[in-house]
């Protein structure tokens, strides 16, 4: 039924202007339409192109199932929610109820904005919490995202919503007009809800009284961008410690003795003590290295500073459980320290070989992690709880083909899979260049002599490119150098928000825009606007990367190779995900330039070669002239005769 809804004579072709059938759409709808029916697990690669949104929208509406579907990023889950699924509903004259559920962060919390008052220790001016009080007497829903006055990554937002930690559940005295209730009770009675991938797992984790789980009623989950699911998966089945959670406990412990009282009189010293012994293990750590494993710094200096921290830690929880009986917040902030004191001695005391203990060391927030070597088996565990159906769908998962490397790290082994490529015509629209004459990429002189290459390509293509790096060292070299070499605009990762930045760049139609990791992936524009993408190396994780570093040790204790089994399919996935920015529409057309060598000198270049959509391929750059001058004369005729 889906496919031929879909097809030529299909209901999709009738309605939508513009809509061509796509023999790759239809089976890849065919296919999940079968793992719905027979409750089975499908996992799916579909090329740019391939139309993979209706192609799970489709068959999860014509189910009459309840499906959970979860994103990769709010933007997609807004796209989805509010353009997508809505388009598809009408085709289908399918009265499915649907319901965009965000993470709790995204709500307005009554009782912490209230909170927040009585204790008045604030992160922002006072106006900015008074303009909150206004915007809370008015707001249905209590989506931050509502409230335009205050920007969404402003700190002030941290301490009037909630989090799983401090939320009092159904003890709260605002428990019955709680948006973050109010929102859940309105999925957990839709037929299709829309989730993000760190909202699903924190839901699999979810331990809350009165607030009720998404998926034991789920009939189908379908995991778009699923190619990001082993990394966010890896955070929720650790465990983690920051300096935001301290202080955000030394606050709310403070502003619940004001208000209920207790006359525990060790409470405040105790609360002082584990704010300074907080501030002083941030100082430990240093400023040399952003991240690290923990056994790279644990000297005399933090191994001190880690002891004071576990005391003062300590000292609160035992002074919270005397003050825990006089109300219901201090009962929470009890059980916050005694989780969070569970978590400092698990990162100080694990020895087992399961867990990767490890630090992120930035100006306002620390991190300690312990994150597990692999998530397969916890992964399956949830997968085998109840028969449903699970939908796993990216652009891309596979290796030249090939899907062991996603399967094994989910532990989706015996899945049923499916792979349609890209319909877009890439031998005739766009020109791979790999350009000749290029150090080594760990030379120091590789980003300066990365320009030579990359200047004359900017130039014939008249800007209209994305340059993207592997690091934020390379990013910031070349935005220094670049504008005293080309007269087209240039915008910079990190000078403006990412959307604000796209937005200038369409505009503007010339632009050239430099970006790291952010820009790889996520971000469509279609048309001339982008005619080129300028790719400086191979992105491989930085060699030094704790995580990495323990996975490989105990990749070579099992035996394998680290590098073949897990770097080198990673670093495949995310140049795919970068190649992918260039053709978004079968009537784009453009260059992509891979600029390391290593693609030709090294035997595994040819790994990541065949796992790219079929382009023409040249080492020339008279070749990539050609190219943007052929262009320009077929758009001159196109406008003659148009």
């Amino acid at each position: 039924m889906s496919a031929e809804t879909l097809g030529p004579t299909g209901r999709f072709n009738a309605h939508i202007d513009g809509f061509k059938p796509r023999t790759g759409q239809q089976e890849m709808a065919a296919a999940i339409e079968s793992a719905l029916n027979t409750a089975s697990v499908l996992v799916t690669e579909s090329g740019t192109g391939t139309g993979k949104t209706y192609a799970y929208l489709v068959p999860a509406l014509l189910s009459g199932k309840r499906v959970v579907i979860s994103t990769g990023t709010k933007h997609l889950q807004e796209q989805i929610f509010r353009i997508d699924l809505p388009r598809v509903r009408e085709i289908l004259e399918t009265p499915v109820t649907a319901t965009l559920l965000k993470g709790r962060a995204n709500y307005l919390c009554q009782h912490r904005l209230t909170q927040t008052e009585m204790a008045g220790v604030l992160d922002a001016p006072d106006a900015e919490l008074e303009g909150i009080r206004r915007w809370a007497g008015q707001t249905e829903d209590g989506d931050i995202a509502g409230y335009q006055a205050l920007p969404e990554d402003s700190p002030l937002w941290r301490q009037v919503t909630s989090t799983s930690e401090n939320c009092l559940g159904s003890r709260c005295e605002d428990y019955e007009r709680c948006h973050v209730r109010r929102a859940r009770k309105r999925a957990m009675e839709s037929e299709v809800v829309v989730v993000n991938h760190h909202l699903f797992f924190a839901d699999l984790s979810l331990k809350e009284d009165g607030f009720g789980q998404l998926l034991p009623g789920a009939e189908a989950v379908i995991f778009d961008e699923a190619h990001q699911l082993p990394e966010i998966a890896s955070l929720f089945y650790g465990t983690s410690l920051s300096r935001q959670q301290l202080a955000g406990l030394c606050r709310d412990a403070l502003a619940e003795e004001l208000k209920e009282k207790s006359g525990v009189k060790s409470l405040r010293p105790a609360i002082d003590h584990l704010e300074k012994a907080t501030a002083d293990f941030h100082l430990a750590l240093g400023k040399q290295n952003p991240r690290g494993s923990w056994q790279s710094i644990s000297n005399n200096k933090t191994l001190l500073a880690q002891g004071n921290l576990g005391e003062a830690l300590s000292e609160l929880s035992a002074a919270l459980e005397l003050a825990a009986a006089h109300g219901d917040g201090l009962l929470n902030c009890a059980a916050r320290a005694a989780d969070l004191l569970d978590r400092f001695y698990r990162f100080v005391d694990d020895k087992g070989q399961d867990y990767i203990p490890w630090y992120e060391n930035l100006p306002r927030n620390f991190t300690l992690y312990l994150t597990p070597l692999e998530v397969a088996s916890a992964f399956t565990q949830t997968l085998e709880q109840e028969p449903r159906s699970w939908i796993f769908t990216s652009a891309t998962l596979t290796i030249n083909g090939a899907f062991d490397h996603f399967l094994q790290k989910l532990g989706l082994e015996h899945a049923q899979t499916g792979r349609w490529d890209s319909p877009f015509d890439y031998q005739n629209r766009s020109l791979c260049y790999l350009p000749s004459g290029l150090p080594d990429p760990r030379s120091d002189r590789y980003t300066e002599q990365l320009l030579d290459h990359a200047v004359p390509v900017i130039k014939a293509s008249a800007g209209r490119a994305f340059f993207l790096f592997t690091s934020y060292r390379a990013l910031n070299l070349i935005a220094g150098r670049l504008p005293a070499m080309i007269d087209f605009p240039i915008l910079v990762q990190g000078e403006a928000p990412r959307s604000e930045l796209l937005r200038r760049f369409r505009e503007l139609g010339n632009a050239v825009l430099l970006g790291t990791s952010s820009f790889w992936e996520g971000v469509d524009v279609q048309g001339e606007a982008l005619s080129c993408v300028i790719i400086d190396k191979l992105p491989f994780a930085a060699p030094d990367d704790p995580v990495l570093k323990a996975r490989a040790e105990a990749m070579e204790r099992q035996g394998r190779n680290p590098f073949m089994d897990y770097q080198l399919p990673q670093a495949v996935i995310a140049l795919k995900q970068g190649v992918g920015r260039l053709i978004r529409d079968e009537r784009d057309r453009g260059v992509l330039v891979l600029c390391d060598p290593r693609l030709r000198s090294k035997p595994y270049g040819r790994l990541f070669l065949a796992s790219l959509p079929p382009m023409p391929r040249t080492d020339r750059l008279e070749n990539v002239q050609s190219f943007f001058q052929q262009s320009i004369r077929e758009d001159d005729e196109l406008l003659s005769t148009a």
